[in-house]
């Protein structure tokens, strides 16, 4: 057997661009991506197949130290994707860390990579933005270290050594079949993808705490034939002053929410969309174990 196969965990500090990079990789826009920290929440599963490979990504939430339930949550799912994974890819970004001591001094940092006994590859990513000396001096630094078994650099937004990653993603997979159908792309439906894509255009258009305070969750989806799709969606917020700023003066900041995120999903799903939106406030949700639950961020078992 020659076919290789495996799960490649994407771990690192919040808004390094695992997620830019996961897109990259896959080639099509798979997990959201924003300026602001701690956007991904949950495991995105992305599928790149070709006749020779299947390699497996779990992009993660950032490596932070939790200040409330949500986050401690999301940090069991970076323990989790490690334990899940063949190879392990830390991402680093050099713009904001160039000696890499802000990252790699974090104890949470070390406590995940020394549960990652596994193959890894350390990614310094978004050299664009660095000069070409803190490239190498990052990456002579790492090799005299020791801890990964390669090291690459990357542009994810560029573009820059991304099939170099890919070739040395696959050479240190094992030989093993495909786990999915070859023109699978992920293991999410379309329910989840749409909410994200709402929860992503939240992030971009509304500012402070508010991304942060926000859910999203698709109440209705129904596929009509000879009609648009339907939609309904609930914005969840925490605090009863935080909806009429989803909602804006006269409804303008929600209508402009709407208009941006139907034709986001129109692009995803290929098909016209009719989307509703509506703003409920569930206290403190954060912090709920109940809510949490119900909004998808379950404690995994390690069966």
């Amino acid at each position: 057997m020659n076919h290789k196969a495996g799960y490649v965990s994407l771990i690192g500090k919040p808004n390094v661009g695992k997620s830019t990079l996961l897109n990259a990789m896959i080639g099509t826009k798979l997990s959201i991506a924003t300026s602001k920290p701690q956007t991904t929440r949950k495991k995105i599963l992305g599928i790149l197949s070709t006749d020779d490979y299947q390699i497996i990504f779990l992009d993660t939430p950032g490596i932070l130290n939790p200040e409330y339930l949500l986050q401690e949550r999301m940090l069991e799912v970076v323990h989790h994707s490690v334990k899940d994974a063949d190879v392990v890819l830390f991402i680093i970004d050099i713009k904001n860390d160039p000696t890499g001591s802000k990252t790699f001094e974090d104890e949470k940092v070390k406590e995940i990579l020394s549960e990652a006994t596994q193959k890894k590859i350390l990614v310094i990513n978004k050299i664009d933005e660095a000069k070409e000396h803190e490239v190498e001096n990052l990456i002579n630094g790492f090799q005299k270290k020791n801890i990964f078994d390669k090291i690459i650099a990357t542009s994810a937004t560029m573009g820059i050594n991304i099939k170099n990653l890919i070739d040395e993603i696959v050479e240190l997979l094992p030989e093993h079949p495909k786990y999915y159908p070859e023109d699978q792309l992920s293991d999410e439906n379309e329910r989840f993808f749409v909410s994200e894509i709402i929860r992503e255009k939240v992030f971009e258009l509304y500012r402070d705490e508010i991304p942060y305070s926000t859910e999203v969750e698709i109440e209705e989806f129904k596929e009509r034939e000879n009609r648009k799709d339907y939609i309904r969606a609930n914005i969840i917020v925490e605090r009863e002053t935080q909806k009429p700023i989803i909602i804006g003066e006269k409804g303008v900041a929600i209508k402009r929410l709407g208009k941006i995120a139907r034709e986001e999903i129109e692009r995803f799903l290929e098909r016209e969309v009719f989307l509703e939106l509506f703003v409920k406030v569930r206290e403190k949700w954060r912090s709920n174990p109940n809510f949490l639950n119900r909004f998808g961020y379950k404690v995994e078992s390690d069966d």
